[in-house]
């Protein structure tokens, strides 16, 4: 097995490793059973891209603090460590990281959607 080149590839690796990674197609079912959809995506990227109406906006700096159970920053839907949050950016790489750091916190349901918002408007799933 071939390690990847960089840093930042073997970091990816590690952490999609760890993930149970959703495939667009499978994103409705998830969210029948409770997920929160979080498009972690900037303002400008949605807007470029598109909105995903099902998605909980939450940009990627403030990701942490916003699903963090035990964060005065926290949101409503942050009840415990067993929230399933999908996290979805623009092509299935940052979210991966972004999912990787919320299991890092203890919420061990994290996930993210493979090849992002593209992979759901390629599905035609939710946009």
């Amino acid at each position: 097995m071939t390690l990847p080149a960089s840093r930042i590839d073997r970091m990816l690796a590690d952490a999609r490793a760890r993930l149970r990674r959703l495939p667009a197609r499978d994103v409705p079912a998830a969210l029948t059973r409770g997920a929160v959809l979080v498009d972690i995506r900037p303002q400008a990227q949605r807007h470029r891209e598109g909105d995903v109406p099902a998605a909980l906006v939450i940009e990627r700096n403030v990701l942490e603090w916003r699903c963090d159970p035990t964060s005065d920053a926290r949101l409503p839907q942050a009840v415990g460590d067993d929230v399933e949050w999908v996290v979805l950016c623009s092509e299935g790489y940052t979210s991966s990281l972004a999912a990787a750091a919320l299991q890092d916190l203890g919420l061990h349901r994290a996930t993210d959607v493979i090849g992002g918002y593209h992979a759901l408007k390629a599905e035609k799933v939710l946009v």
